[in-house]
């Protein structure tokens, strides 16, 4: 029997998240059963198992890819010297939620996940893991904005990357649940807000 190649593999596995994407987007994220991603796939059952075995591995594979280009822009921002301004940090960050927020974009499926975990312990394991590595960035560019001077020396790096990510989740939020926001109007709001700060202090 021929081994099957590499590329095969990872080509299949693509086209079981692909489906698997198109079902939760089309009939949400609890009522899409594992048969349905399997029909939508147009594979076998035991050809599907054997690249996923739960709606979370489903999940998990989904947002790992979305992750994947969240650190990449994390990673290029975090290269650039002298850094960005945090301003134009946060504004790169919500632009990629902008390209997942068409109707086929997977941050949708992020919405539907937050209200699994509420009650499904295993889902609360896994966002918490996901969205850790999320917040972990935005610390990171906090520690970097502080080195270059564009936050203050004695400020908590971890406070700031948190309330960064935050505003992230916030965005996603009112994009998806309420509407009539964009990210030009979003981020003079936050620029409206760190003046205040600084006004005050």
């Amino acid at each position: 029997m021929p081994r099957v190649s590499e590329a095969h593999l990872a080509a299949r596995r693509e086209q079981i998240i692909e489906a698997a994407t198109r079902c939760f987007l089309r009939n949400g994220f609890h009522q899409t059963s594992m048969q349905d991603v399997i029909k939508e796939a147009g594979l076998s059952v035991g050809a599907f198992y054997r690249y996923f075995d739960s709606k979370a591995a489903l999940i998990k594979a989904i947002a790992g890819e979305k992750i994947s280009v969240v650190q990449a822009t994390a990673d290029h921002l975090l290269a650039q010297d002298p850094a960005p301004p945090l301003l134009a940090v946060i504004d790169d960050l919500l632009r990629q939620i902008d390209v997942n927020l068409t109707d086929d974009g997977t941050v949708r499926i992020a919405v539907q996940v937050w209200g699994e975990a509420v009650h499904d312990p295993q889902f609360a394991a896994l966002i918490a893991e996901i969205y850790g590595k999320i917040r972990g960035n935005a610390v990171a560019l906090a520690q970097r904005a502080q080195e270059n001077g564009q936050v203050p020396a004695d400020a908590d790096p971890g406070a700031i990357g948190s309330a960064i990510f935050g505003l992230i989740q916030g965005y996603i939020l009112q994009r998806v649940l309420v509407g009539k926001i964009d990210r030009d109007t979003y981020m003079r709001g936050i620029d409206a807000l760190m003046g205040a700060g600084r006004d005050h202090r």
